[in-house]
């Protein structure tokens, strides 16, 4: 059997997308204008990025936004044009879940594949936290409280669900990282 051609890849990268759908089941803490806490969701495809590299690990973090989408819905923004529901669409989902699989492009540099994985993921996961931030911005302030400036109240909100889900995302891919051969990582 052929431990690296593509479609070996592809079953992996699959396989790791399916990972993250079901860990995303495992909800600790869903917010009500979307957003949760899970069981690190976003692991499986931040090692699809140090495993098999930033193409397959983006393949693999768009795949898992259509599933998203499918699976969990769209928190129906408030939003009245298709322009803003399309972004709502590429900052809450496209963008913000397939931009985990560039992780291994920011480990890469890092002699200690644990430092690099560590750095990759709080990168990419900030980047997350970004896109949320963005649209909680542009779209989601309408349910800022009175007087709270939009900025704030997205900071805050979309904050109180990334922070934590950073840290358990980080804490798991090192411990992965560790445990398994440095071989099995293109960083």
């Amino acid at each position: 059997m052929n431990r690296s051609g593509k479609t070996f890849v592809l079953v992996k990268c699959a396989l790791l997308a399916a990972l993250a759908v079901a860990l995303n089941f495992v909800k600790f803490a869903p917010w009500p204008n979307g957003g949760s806490i899970t069981a690190a969701a976003m692991a499986p495809i931040v090692l699809a990025g140090l495993m098999f590299g930033y193409k397959w690990g983006l393949l693999t973090g768009f795949t898992y936004s259509l599933l998203q989408m499918l699976l969990d819905g769209i928190s129906a923004p408030p939003v009245e044009t298709v322009f803003w529901y399309a972004l709502v669409v590429l900052l809450d989902y496209v963008v913000a879940f397939t931009v985990l699989g560039l992780a291994g492009v920011i480990a890469k540099p890092f002699s200690n594949p644990v430092k690099g994985a560590v750095v990759g993921t709080l990168t990419v996961t900030a980047v997350r936290y970004l896109c949320h931030f963005a649209s909680g911005i542009l779209i989601w302030g309408v349910y800022a409280p009175e007087g709270t400036p939009v900025w704030l109240y997205s900071l805050l909100y979309n904050g109180s669900y990334m922070i934590p889900e950073m840290i358990i995302t980080t804490i798991v891919v090192s411990l992965i990282v560790n445990a398994i051969p440095k071989r099995s990582f293109v960083c």
